[in-house]
């Protein structure tokens, strides 16, 4: 975002603010930007980046995450990307929840915008924090860039290697806890399995980190029906990552709530088939070019699966829906957005950007 941003054309100047220098090369130099190193050991957001913007106050100040710091200029925009603690409040500490409703009710009252990921989270903020409408912009964000479509056939080998999925795999990619709903795959693979409708070479990788009861998930890849079906690949690097969504059969993401949804962006660039759930934000990114299932229907799951397998006309026009609509994501477009934003907030003001 702070690269399109400063690849938009305008007089706009821009300061940023690091609590450790950037790698060389990271961000470019010029008379538009100014880089500010601020170390600080702890609390970095609210005592020392407080402290600079109150003794040098810029125009407006943008902060891309979810806490703006407790003193502030007068006009900031805050940035919100979703409500999650909310909705599903067993996956944060106690601590992490009270924090993160206080710094969302403080954005909320002393924010002049606040830009979110998607239409959902607009609404959310709305709902549950009485924000006006005109204070919150959506600005969608684009995907990793080099999201492409792979075809060299030993690029595509080399990562099956890899992660040990098999020569044909349905991919799901996000950490392993209850909010991504992967224990639902497992269940509707299962169904599959059991029915014998899916085809032996087939294979469900649950690619992603451990995270909150994942115990639960990996015991359920255990049954003996799905014994060395399912693979848990851990971790997947930056660099596979496109090749490994290129070599899907199909990218399943049945998450119980996202505030956008970026694997199913990402996987869309791939020209890879998408089944997502039918919640929150993630139709609004997904829009006609995947399908749209109830995330807890494991019936609904098994046989989006199935038709994905089955029907090659179906598997391509989504592949060919998805590449265009990811082609709509831009960080281009994301920078305009946030841009407007920080344009109205110094109108109100008596200062320029």
């Amino acid at each position: 975002l702070i690269r399109a941003l400063l690849d938009l054309n305008g007089s706009h100047r821009y300061r940023l603010y690091f609590n450790e220098a950037p790698a060389e090369g990271f961000f470019p130099q010029g008379n538009r930007v100014e880089w500010r190193v601020i170390p600080f050991p702890r609390m970095w957001t609210h005592l020392r980046l407080a402290w600079e913007v109150t003794t040098h106050p810029p125009d407006v100040l943008f902060v891309p995450a979810h806490v703006l710091p407790r003193v502030h200029p007068r006009r900031c925009v805050a940035t919100i990307h979703d409500l999650g603690y909310l909705h599903f409040p067993e996956t944060h500490t106690p601590n992490a929840r009270r924090y993160l409703d206080w710094a969302t009710r403080f954005n909320a009252r002393v924010a002049r915008r606040i830009v979110v990921d998607s239409e959902a989270t607009r609404a959310d903020l709305m709902h549950y924090y009485g924000t006006e409408s005109e204070r919150i912009v959506v600005a969608y964000p684009a995907g990793t860039r080099g999201m492409a479509p792979v075809t060299d056939p030993a690029a595509l080998e080399a990562v099956r290697q890899r992660y040990s999925t098999g020569p044909r795999y349905i991919l799901f990619l996000g950490t392993l806890h209850p909010r991504k709903n992967p224990l639902m795959l497992v269940r509707a693979f299962t169904t599959l399995i059991r029915r014998k409708a899916i085809p032996d070479d087939v294979h469900l990788v649950l690619a992603g980190q451990k995270g909150w009861l994942w115990h639960d998930i990996v015991e359920a890849t255990r049954a003996p029906e799905t014994q060395g079906r399912v693979v848990l690949p851990g971790y997947v690097a930056g660099e596979d990552l496109a090749a490994l969504l290129s070599g899907a059969e199909a990218f399943v993401m049945p998450s119980l709530y996202e505030g956008f949804g970026l694997p199913v962006l990402e996987a869309m660039a791939c020209g890879t088939p998408v089944i997502c759930s039918n919640t929150s934000s993630l139709p609004e990114v997904a829009g006609d070019a995947a399908l749209l299932i109830d995330p807890y229907d494991i019936e609904g799951w098994a046989d989006a699966v199935m038709r994905l397998l089955t029907d090659h006309t179906l598997r391509h026009d989504l592949s060919t829906r998805g590449l265009e609509r990811a082609r709509s994501f831009t960080w281009e477009n994301t920078a305009r957005r946030v841009l407007a934003a920080l344009e109205a907030a110094a109108e109100e003001g008596d200062g320029d950007v």
